[in-house]
């Protein structure tokens, strides 16, 4: 059984958070639906988004709403929702966190400079995540190894003020993603995982594919994904184990959805 929470307005169309559970209600799928007209239509661009945040009557003035909240993260514009999903009860996923990045963001030594999209799986609540203000160096003196995912590691020291970003927390990214270092012409799709301070302990917090627009605009198909895991979980429910993109059958809609989910 599927079940769509609020769909959000970006660009020409339209993007809906889903949770999927089997008959006997086991976790299968969080995903987001992008129609299919959202990466080939138009999308505001920063100099658009700027100029929105600074205007008398905004248009996206509100990240809660299905039009979004222009803010300016990663030191570049951004087009930001935050929108629960449906029936997440049975695992640690609180709400999407979306971005549209029309000029990319920093970090990387300039890896992720492309036009693409942050689909952040929080897993935590929207107050935690509301409180968080960056950048700004983790407030926690480090991360114990058994909770960082295999293959993954913090931002050297001399980029630390890009670690804690608003809205979002640390980012980790993967060792061998193709565009580390300053490879941007390799972007395409990496699975960022993040870090929030919790107390002051740091807590594995979100999962996040980036994902380019000229990666989802020429997408067909299905690929799947494997989620690296960490050692030590900051929770006892099922977590996911994969992750993939697809579109359906007709080529309506292309689907980033996290799945294969095991109690830990």
């Amino acid at each position: 059984m599927t079940t769509y929470g609020e769909a959000v307005t970006l660009g020409d169309g339209e993007v809906t958070p889903f949770s999927t559970a089997t008959p006997a209600g086991v976790p299968k799928y969080h995903g987001v639906e992008f129609d299919r007209e959202v990466v080939t239509g138009s999308l505001p661009t920063g100099y658009e988004l700027a100029a929105d945040r600074t205007s008398d009557d905004p248009t996206y003035d509100d990240k809660y709403a299905p039009t979004g909240q222009a803010r300016e993260i990663h030191r570049r514009e951004s087009l930001q929702f935050f929108v629960p999903f449906p029936d997440a009860e049975a695992t640690p996923v609180t709400f999407l966190g979306l971005n549209w990045n029309p000029d990319g963001h920093p970090g990387g030594g300039g890896a992720w400079a492309k036009p693409h999209f942050d689909v952040h799986f929080h897993m935590l609540g929207t107050d935690t995540v509301d409180a968080i203000v960056g950048p700004d160096c983790a407030p926690y003196d480090g991360i114990p190894d058994e909770q960082i995912p295999t293959g993954y590691n913090r931002s050297p020291p001399e980029t630390a003020a890009e670690r804690y970003i608003t809205d979002m927390g640390e980012h980790l990214a993967p060792a061998d993603a193709p565009e580390l270092p300053g490879n941007p012409a390799a972007f395409t799709n990496t699975l960022i995982q993040g870090f929030v301070g919790v107390d002051g302990d740091p807590e594995l917090a979100f999962l996040e594919p980036m994902l380019t627009r000229e990666y989802l605009r020429e997408f067909a198909g299905t690929e799947r994904f494997e989620v690296p895991q960490p050692s030590v979980y900051p929770h006892d429910q099922r977590h996911p184990t994969t992750y993939s993109v697809r579109t359906d059958p007709a080529d309506e809609s292309i689907v980033v959805a996290l799945q294969g989910f095991e109690q830990v």
